[in-house]
């Protein structure tokens, strides 16, 4: 592990070299023979402001820029708004290398990715190149005209959410009027044992309490307060100019009426950071420009408080001026923790906002041949492998599936919260013959092994049965993996992650409360994603905005769309306001870097030009909904430029002429290609024959 916090100064920043290789010289890194070797100097241009302990660093697939690691990438020094490093890389081969901002973590001294570089082609130093004169140098974000930064994954650090949404403040009659501005800051909680100071990271520590006095928030702002804690406390609001997380300002963010605010801070130290939440007001004779707002009251969020990974606080606000009480708030949080894969995730790649320009009106089965309870004449029960397998072989680009929890945490693919089990076996059902269960209750055995009906078979008390029924592939409960590895590896996939949420009435969509928290639950998925779908083209999907950002900063690896009923009269809306709306769903994506939006097909048909909303922000557009199933209506939104459709019955309404998706077509083009390259260095060339068709000739 390289020591990230010294300085690069001297020969005590020297980072540690295998034994065979020399000593570094500087900031010099060299690894393996120097005869194989070449010094090259990597110098970027930052035009951005970076925080009090950001700094570039550049990353690469050599052993000098940690090949691919950020934890062992190669730190770089600053001189104005340029940054650099010399480093030795290999001589006979090409070196790609991307940059990246990083913060040091001060307790483990590792660096956090805070934002990086993420075009698909990384940068490269060919063979035969030559050092560039000094004052030609790359530029932070931009490579060959596209720029692309996004923000880093979770390592070692967490993310704290804290949800302000509609104005959540009871205060008394004479201050219900008025505009409330609010302001979070970390806190360390930590007590050092020396008793003074703590690391020179965090610098010397005092009580919390010690900072409650008329002027601390001048102090805090400024940074005077030494009991800040290592974080980042940033903001978005959900709106049209201001759907993008930024750092906060002084006197914090409105957080009116209208307003949907999101406090966004990521944290080093999760159970040793509090959080003060500080209220300002203007007065209504003053106007902002005039001056500093009235600190209206304060309150300290103690980590013990977030008893699960989500939930909603109801504290007290303390007036700033007399400790007395002044009112009430209530707010949601999230808590976001790494996975236990996310530290070995490398930098090479990232599909997270990455989609072809020819990926366009893609073709992708829902639950693979279709919803199989809805339709009498269904002879494939969905989300099974055989309906999987039916759609790719009918032309599917992707397959649409649900996947959630057995149990035993076993991630399996279905797509009901509830489920029936038959009780005792008869020739003629009775009423009482079923009995309901979450299907999250049953371990995975025992969804193998148990007589399991459908919701649409209980309630009606009529069974169904389907083609060859007793076939493997064709049983409920496929396992996640199993599914990953029966498919062929070019038939794309959208993975559901299923949540149940709560409805606008207050009702949950299951009738029980989750008992697996948030980030156990995708902690499973994610680690089954990770291992098993190697080369496969990916995309994670759910309705409950919150997954989508647990699911987004947890890897950066696949990319991650937001599923939304927007204005339905179909559907019972969710209490999280977030889905139920286009252009709310359009700003949260755009402020979690999620790749784009799964729209409701009955509010695109209702409104088309909502289609703007998404394609304007540079997002993706998938839509679902019963309303697919036409070939009229999934003409009518390939025209209006939409990315995928998902529908049933792929092999009655795709007009494909090639069943084939696109992926496996691209990757026949792509091996087309390679040996026509390869012909070329042989010497043959190639000819096109009278049928179209391309042939080698000697």
């Amino acid at each position: 592990m390289h020591n990230w916090l010294a300085s690069h100064d001297g020969e005590d920043d020297a980072m540690a070299a295998p034994s065979t290789c020399p000593p570094e010289h500087g900031s010099r890194r060299i690894f393996g023979d120097i005869t194989t070797n070449r010094l090259w100097t990597f110098r970027v241009l930052m035009h951005e402001d970076l925080g009090a302990s950001e700094h570039l660093a550049v990353v690469g697939n050599c052993e000098a820029l940690g090949n691919w690691q950020p934890s062992d990438a190669a730190r770089m020094t600053q001189e104005e708004n340029v940054w650099s490093v010399e480093v030795y890389i290999p001589r006979h081969c090409a070196t790609e290398y991307r940059y990246m901002v990083c913060a040091v973590e001060p307790s483990s001294e590792e660096p956090l990715v805070r934002r990086w570089e993420t075009q698909f082609q990384a940068r490269a130093i060919e063979e035969l190149d030559e050092q560039p004169p000094e004052e030609q140098m790359d530029i932070f974000g931009s490579v060959n005209g596209q720029e692309k930064v996004d923000r880093g994954w979770l390592t070692r650090e967490s993310i704290v959410q804290l949800k302000f949404f509609y104005a959540p403040f009871t205060f008394k009659q004479r201050m219900k009027r008025r505009h409330v501005q609010v302001k979070v800051t970390p806190m360390n909680l930590r007590i050092p044992s020396a008793g003074f100071e703590t690391s020179s990271a965090t610098g010397p520590m005092s009580p919390p309490e010690d900072s409650l006095s008329n002027d601390t928030h001048d102090t805090r702002e400024n940074g005077g307060d030494s009991s800040t804690a290592f974080a980042f406390s940033e903001v978005v609001t959900l709106s049209a100019d201001e759907c993008e997380i930024r750092a906060q300002e002084q006197f914090g963010t409105a957080c009116g009426p209208s307003d949907l605010v999101i406090f966004h801070i990521t944290v080093g130290d999760l159970e040793n950071t509090a959080y003060l939440i500080d209220l300002y007001t203007y007065s209504s004779r003053v106007a902002k420009e005039d001056g500093p707002p009235h600190h209206l009251g304060y309150h300290y969020v103690l980590p013990n408080l977030f008893k699960r990974s989500e939930g909603n606080l109801e504290i007290p606000i303390t007036c700033a001026k007399g400790h007395r009480p002044l009112g009430m708030m209530r707010l949601g949080y999230l808590i976001v923790r790494p996975s236990a894969l996310s530290a070995h995730m490398d930098m090479s790649v990232s599909y997270a906002r990455y989609w072809n320009n020819k990926w366009t009106g893609l073709d992708v089965g829902h639950r693979g041949s279709g919803t199989s309870f809805k339709a009498k004449d269904a002879v494939i029960r969905e989300n099974t492998i055989t309906s999987l397998k039916n759609a790719a072989e009918h032309g599917a680009d992707m397959v649409e599936f649900d996947v959630q929890l057995s149990k035993d945490l076993v991630p399996v693919v279905y797509h009901d919260f509830m489920i029936y089990v038959s009780l005792k076996s008869k020739c003629s059902m009775q009423e009482h013959d079923f009995l309901s269960l979450p299907m999250r209750e049953l371990t995975l055995e025992q969804l193998k092994k148990l007589k399991v009906y459908h919701t649409a078979e209980g309630l009606s008390r009529e069974t169904r049965s389907f083609h060859n029924d007793d076939n493997l592939e064709h049983q409920p409960f496929p396992q996640l993996s199993d599914v990953l590895d029966a498919l062929d590896i070019h038939v794309g996939f959208n993975i559901e992650i299923k949540w149940s949420q709560r409805l606008q009435d207050g009702r949950m969509e299951e009738e029980f409360e989750h008992v697996v928290d948030r980030n156990l639950y995708i902690d499973c998925i994610l680690d089954v994603v990770l291992r098993k779908a190697g080369s496969r083209r990916i995309v994670l999907s759910c309705f409950d905005p919150d997954i989508c950002t647990m699911l987004r900063f947890k890897q950066n690896r696949y990319p991650v769309m937001f599923l939304t009923l927007g204005r339905t009269t179909k559907y019972e809306q969710y209490m999280d306001p977030r889905g139920n709306s286009m252009e709310l769903a359009v700003w949260h994506a755009v402020a979690m870097q999620l790749l784009g939006i799964v729209a409701h097909t009955e509010d695109l048909l209702r409104d088309p030009s909502q289609v703007n909303l998404a394609k304007e922000r540079g997002l993706v557009l998938f839509c679902w909904g019963d309303d697919n199933n036409s070939q009229d209506t999934i003409k009518l939104l390939k025209g209006l430029g939409l990315h995928a459709i998902i529908y049933d019955k792929m092999d009655v309404l795709t007009t494909k002429e090639v069943k084939q998706s696109v992926f496996h077509l691209q990757a026949k083009d792509s091996q087309k290609e390679m040996l026509k390259l390869q012909a070329l260095e042989m010497g043959h060339v190639w000819h096109t024959s009278a049928n179209g068709s391309e042939e080698q000739q000697a």
